[in-house]
Formats: structure tokens, C-alpha cells, sequence
């Protein structure tokens, strides 16, 4: 008898990143790619502040078709950008 081929290992998620078999390496969900528009909006909305309440974050999010986290993320990452730019004077 040849040797019964391996059980495919499952695919398991630990937060919001896919594991082969539960362990090993991380599969990185694929990067954001935002519309002109969202960027637009995005950057209009940080020069007026630099943080969102949640329920602002949420209004945002569903205004553009983004998830609360991507928004959230967005403006983290904006404001390291800054925060940098600063820095450099």
C-alpha cells in the first residue's frame, strides 16, 4: 500500500492573521489600498484632528467603506508619519 498522503492541515486564525495548521508562518493579510478619495477624505479629516473619538471613527469608517480598524490604523501611521516629519524640522 502507498503511504496515505497527509492530512491537509487547517487553516487557523489568531488576531486577524492566518496561520498554516495553527503554527509556522504568518499569513499577512494583503495591504490596504485606498481610493483617492478615502485619502482625501482621510487627510482632510487629520488636519482638523489628529484623534477620533469612536464614534467618530465609526461615522468615518462607514462613510467611506472601511473597517473602524483601518481607519484606526490609518491614523496611527499618519501620526507616526508626522510626528517624524517634525522631528527632521
Amino acid at each position: 500500500l502507498p503511504p496515505s498522503p497527509e492530512p491537509e492541515k487547517p487553516l487557523a486564525v489568531s488576531n486577524g492573521e492566518l496561520r498554516l495548521g495553527g503554527k509556522g508562518k504568518k499569513l499577512r493579510k494583503p495591504r490596504t489600498i485606498y481610493s483617492s478619495l478615502q485619502l482625501q477624505a482621510l487627510n482632510q479629516r487629520f488636519q482638523q484632528t489628529q484623534y477620533l473619538a469612536l464614534p467618530e471613527r465609526a461615522e468615518l469608517a462607514a462613510q467611506l467603506g472601511l473597517t473602524q480598524t483601518q481607519v484606526k490604523i490609518w491614523f496611527q501611521n499618519k501620526r507616526s508619519k508626522y510626528k517624524k516629519i517634525l522631528k527632521q524640522g
